[in-house]
């Protein structure tokens, strides 16, 4: 049982978009876990193997929380009726109560369908008389993170602080060395790079040092106003 899930198109995206947020639930006791709906390979500096090691090891970084990988085909990701079942099984066996699927818009077309398979997957968990693997479960809220290949200044709904847990969800990306490491351009910014500005502008638009932001497409409601950052 979860109190939250992240589903991921590939092996890195959690951490790109939500890695703080994992470590800082984790640390105030939530059950957290990350769905890979993919291997994410092939990719010029990796094999299956030396992804898998990587995950393994920012996976340890962020505090071990709960993974699976789906195994579904990357760089063909599709919302077809057979993975939107697979996905709505995953829901209905670690029933979190939030999930977190990448925002919506989105040049590289598995995040697109990834973020359709969320959304399908989570209504078709509740569904009573099917053959879905588990016991009917809804979850209550999708929240989405920021892990885009569009140059575009996010729009989220609200940002949460991550000051403390920056250092944990850098170590975690810098565990995969294949893909944001070792293939970075020379003398120029890297991904880490603008994960960290991206953070910093966030956190200095909540008055913190670092946030990361996120979106909804349904009302957020709070039961109080004492934990606003002013």
């Amino acid at each position: 049982m979860l109190d939250a899930l992240v589903v991921a198109p590939h092996p890195d995206d959690a951490e790109l978009g939500v890695g703080g947020t994992i470590v800082r639930l984790m640390q105030q006791g939530w059950k957290v876990g990350i769905l890979d709906l993919t291997s994410g390979e092939p990719t010029p500096l990796g094999s299956p193997e030396k992804r898998a090691e990587e995950t393994a090891a920012a996976t340890a970084e962020l505090g071990s929380p709960w993974r699976k990988n789906l195994g579904l085909p990357n760089r063909s990701l599709e919302p077809t009726l057979e993975h939107r079942r697979a996905v709505a099984a995953v829901f209905r066996a670690v029933r979190p109560r939030l999930l977190f699927a990448p925002y919506w818009e989105d040049a590289h077309p598995d995040h697109v369908a990834a973020t359709r398979l969320v959304e399908e997957a989570r209504f078709w968990s509740k569904l009573s008389k099917s053959d879905i693997p588990g016991t009917p479960f809804h979850p209550a809220r999708i929240l989405y993170y920021f892990s885009v290949h569009l140059r575009i200044v996010e729009r989220p709904s609200f940002v949460l602080d991550i000051s403390d847990q920056l250092d944990a969800k850098v170590r975690a990306l810098k565990c995969y060395r294949s893909q944001l490491v070792d293939n970075q351009p020379a003398g120029k910014p890297g991904v880490i790079d603008s994960v960290c500005d991206r953070t910093r502008f966030w956190g200095h638009m909540a008055g913190t040092l670092h946030a990361e932001p996120f979106a909804s497409r349904e009302t957020i409601g709070l039961t109080g106003l004492e934990h606003l950052l002013l």
